[in-house]
């Protein structure tokens, strides 16, 4: 599981669901939330959280501005890749945190990975958990 440090910026709440934006070192980070101020304490601005992914949602582009509806984009170096024969784990530094995806070995291959390649990753809003800092 991938975990950053963050602090809420923006809360955008209607029946029940909130749209919260994350800011974890320069990025803003985007994630829907089954809760809102009203039903969860931490949901409030500058409170600090923890973003929580897994590996299996981090989607690797070498295109720096795909156009796509992602809006979790993170500019990363590959640190390191292990390929399996089915799987491979990509190693992405980004602002001096790893952050780990699991692609298929055959997209690792078409998209020609490599050590210290500049790549966007992206993870969907919905695929952003948030949970307290405490």
């Amino acid at each position: 599981m991938n975990t950053l440090d963050g602090n809420i910026t923006a809360i955008q709440s209607y029946e029940g669901i909130s749209l919260v934006k994350v800011k974890s070192n320069d990025t803003i980070f985007t994630s829907i939330v089954l809760d809102t101020p009203e039903t969860a304490s931490y949901l409030e601005i500058d409170h600090s959280v923890k973003i929580i992914f897994k590996e299996t949602e981090v989607i690797i582009s070498k295109d720096s501005n795909p156009n796509i509806s992602i809006q979790n984009r993170l500019q990363c170096t590959i640190e390191s890749i292990k390929k399996g024969v089915l799987l491979s784990q990509v190693n992405l530094n980004f602002e001096k945190t790893i952050i780990e995806s699991i692609i298929t070995t055959n997209a690792c291959e078409q998209l020609q990975l490599e050590k210290n390649d500049t790549v966007i990753a992206l993870i969907k809003t919905n695929e952003i958990s948030l949970s307290p800092n405490d």
